[in-house]
């Protein structure tokens, strides 16, 4: 017996999300189903319609933002200093140590040869004339500490090594291979702390 199909569209769009699988998407589907008022089912679509409408990258930096500019890019009490993280997510942890008040620049991935992704896919143009017009002084470079963090650090340094500008590597507390996004604060905030330069 077959599920109805607007049943079966729910589950087969919460198995879109990474790491829900089949029995998990049924599973919420039902919860949606037999658990939630009706209010609450407007509620969660109108928020889910609000994001793909409004959301979307800062001009400035990359960051997720519902303006033209970010909040952070706003901020004119922030250091001339540039960190470069690889996603909104890694961005977002490293705010809520309150040990960085600098500016930020969203790579939105890394360079990953294994997965066709090259220098050409991600925005390093923009990251130049950011610290060009913004007349960064220092960058400091979070990319996880993985094969393709280090290399796109790598590639970071090189395309401003001709620029007068320090360029540091985030300190790692965090274990090599481990992920931002994953680490408690007190590992981020020695890892700023450990900052070194490249």
């Amino acid at each position: 017996m077959k599920y109805p199909k607007s049943l079966q569209d729910l589950i087969d769009g919460f198995q879109k999300y990474p790491g829900i699988g089949p029995k998990t998407a049924e599973r919420l589907a039902f919860f949606t189903v037999m658990k939630m008022n009706a209010e609450e089912v407007k509620k969660f679509s109108l928020s889910l319609n609000e994001v793909v409408e409004k959301i979307k990258p800062c001009k400035s930096c990359g960051n997720l933002t519902d303006a033209e500019i970010c909040n952070i890019c706003l901020d004119e009490t922030r250091d001339n200093i540039l960190m470069v993280v690889e996603g909104t997510k890694e961005l977002m942890v490293l705010e809520k140590t309150n040990q960085y008040n600098g500016k930020y620049f969203v790579l939105n991935g890394v360079i990953s040869p294994l997965n066709g992704i090259g220098p050409d896919e991600l925005d390093f143009d923009k990251l130049i004339k950011k610290i060009d017009e913004e007349k960064i002084r220092e960058i400091i470079i979070a990319t996880n500490a993985t094969v393709e963090g280090e290399m796109t650090a790598l590639y970071i340094k090189n395309i401003v090594k001709n620029k007068d500008i320090n360029i540091y590597r985030i300190g790692y507390g965090l274990p090599a291979g481990a992920d931002i996004e994953y680490a408690d604060e007190i590992t981020l905030i020695k890892a700023l702390e450990g900052k070194r330069i490249m």
